[in-house]
């Protein structure tokens, strides 16, 4: 062959496909430069008979069974070369000869991991994408003894084996139970308030009294639903609505009121109804306080030490607005401090206001039994302690809620150092204190700090933390960015005001300079300001001297011709 002006040779790209049958390497035809099979590829990839005429299959290994399949999708989703496309990669591919022999694969991250595994030339994008779509349209085709339902039923039973597989979880730690859980808690509180003052609106035409009596929402439904028609009260329901009230003075302030009452009659058929949509506001109180129940134990299986520290409602809370504990654990603490709060603060970043100090915390008890200077204080210091309450109960394979108590200990300590000066202890001893506790209760060993149990423990929740540094870099390098720029803002507003200061510092002795000259008699030295005005008046003496000088020429011309 013929070469102008330079000696080049034929490229020749090979490039792997994986599909849920196996793993195929074509080849692709040979050109001196691979941008230019770009257009014709384009043109070919949806005709089948153009497409094959570009490339062509060069070996195919099949999977031998489902759960191999499975290992090698894992590996290769996680860009990591497996035993089986090392060898298949190596039996196939071609080495040495003058041809230079090109790789082309649809992930970088394997395509890294293969070029440091075999040393190859990697080639992703470009060309490499549009021929993988066409060999991903035509596979079933360019494959032989492969059709196209079996394809589609590999396809579809390894998707379903590595779905299962991703999201493969203990059941007794979901943390999506808590999200929904505490939802519905949230939305059953608003509907049981309207049901109940609808019930009290309604029922109060018939008995208004009943309503300054019974403040309770749910003992008013309760009593509505067991009277019915005042008229009908006797001195039998006295104990009935005495177990309801749990107070014998209401009870029978319900029995007096029921006979000297203004109310307006009321007919069977509305008390009926009445009745019915009391019951159910009663059902509905009733199956609210068991899923609060339901709440705190699957708080106490998922996350107990965030519960022990803060609470079941507010913690729940707090992963529901992250999304998940994981998301929590991520967060830093400054992230956790404002969480519920974003509207404010970015209201207060853009307006240049103060920033919020609490979020989600506020409804915990501690920043509520504060003093209102050392409210922003206890909430980061809860924040903090919050931050390493869902470390541990996201990342700990041991189920105890001993950090927790003992970090809301911490926190009553510090409340207490705000408003005695008592020093609190530090937290590196109450550290080894939780230790040495969970090393007794769950372990049976002897309680000392120097087991490797012990150790175990508390370099786990750290080892597993430090693998996932690079998802949490993400929020922090947010959170610290947010900081930076309500810095940056703060220090321009206070940078400005610096500089009128020191600008009128300047003119003030200037001035004071310019008077003592002007007492002494010299006209030269003037204030800065008036340094324009001196240069107009100077331009305008200049035309006035010319003037009187033209005039008195003309006087001096005059008295000549007079003495002639």
């Amino acid at each position: 062959m013929k070469h102008l002006g330079f000696c080049s040779f034929l490229v020749l790209l090979h490039v792997l496909f994986e599909h849920a049958a196996g793993y195929a390497l074509f080849a692709v035809k040979e050109v001196e430069d691979i941008g230019m099979l770009l257009p014709q590829v384009e043109q070919s990839v949806l005709n089948l008979g153009k497409f094959s005429s570009v490339i062509k299959l060069s070996a195919f290994f099949p999977f031998k069974s489902a759960q191999g399949a499975l290992e090698n999708i894992n590996a290769v989703s996680e860009g990591v070369v497996h035993a089986d496309l090392k060898l298949f990669l190596e039996t196939n591919l071609p080495s040495g000869g003058k041809k230079k022999a090109m790789l082309g694969v649809s992930d970088a991250k394997l395509g890294a991991a293969l070029q440091e595994e075999l040393n190859l030339s990697i080639q992703t994008g470009g060309v490499v994408a549009e021929i993988i779509r066409g060999v991903r349209l035509h596979f079933h085709s360019l494959v032989k003894g492969l059709t196209s339902q079996a394809a589609s039923k590999a396809q579809l039973g390894l998707g379903h084996s590595y779905s299962r597989a991703k999201v493969k979880f203990n059941v007794n730690r979901v943390d999506n139970m808590i999200i929904q859980s505490i939802a519905l808690l949230d939305q059953l509180d608003k509907d049981i308030n309207t049901f109940s003052m609808r019930v009290r609106e309604w029922y109060g035409y018939h008995f208004p009294e009943l309503m300054k009596i019974v403040n309770d929402n749910s003992m008013y439904c309760k009593l509505a639903k067991m009277i019915g028609n005042r008229k009908e009260l006797t001195e039998e329901m006295l104990e009935a609505i005495e177990e309801i009230t749990m107070d014998s003075g209401k009870a029978q302030a319900i029995l007096d009121s029921s006979r000297s009452s203004m109310g307006m009659d009321i007919s069977p058929i509305d008390l009926i109804n009445i009745e019915s949509f009391s019951s159910r506001v009663v059902s509905l109180t009733s199956y609210r306080q068991e899923l609060q129940a339901y709440l705190q134990s699957k708080m106490g299986q998922v996350a107990p030490n965030l519960a022990a520290l803060i609470g079941e409602v507010v913690g729940a809370r707090l992963i529901s607005h992250a999304g998940s504990l994981t998301n929590l654990a991520k967060y830093p603490a400054s992230t956790v401090q404002i969480l519920g709060a974003e509207k404010a603060l970015f209201r207060a970043l853009k307006t240049r206001g103060n920033t919020p100090k609490y979020g989600l915390i506020f409804h915990s008890t501690f920043i509520g039994r504060a003093a209102a200077k050392n409210k922003g204080r206890i909430s980061r210091y809860l924040a903090n302690k919050c931050t390493i309450a869902s470390r541990i109960d996201c990342f700990s394979e041991v189920p105890t809620s001993v950090f927790g108590d003992k970090l809301r200990d911490q926190v009553e300590e510090r409340l207490a150092f705000y408003e005695t000066g008592e020093v609190p202890r530090k937290n590196l001893d109450v550290m080894k204190e939780a230790v040495i506790q969970v090393r007794t209760d769950y372990y049976k060993a002897p309680p000392t700090i120097d087991g490797p149990n012990s150790v175990g423990l508390i370099t786990e929740v750290s080892r597993t933390w430090s693998s996932q540094r690079k998802f949490c870099f993400f929020f922090f390098s947010i959170s610290y960015m947010v900081l930076m720029v309500s810095s940056v803002l703060q220090e321009n507003g206070d940078g400005l005001k610096k500089k009128k200061k020191k600008q009128a510092a300047e003119e003030e002795p200037e001035v004071k300079e310019d008077e003592d000259v002007l007492t002494n008699g010299v006209d030269e030295a003037t204030p800065a300001k008036k340094k324009k005005k001196r240069k107009i008046d100077a331009v305008e003496a200049e035309p006035e001297e010319a003037d009187a000088t033209r005039a008195e020429k003309k006087k001096k011309k005059k008295k000549k011709a007079e003495d002639e």
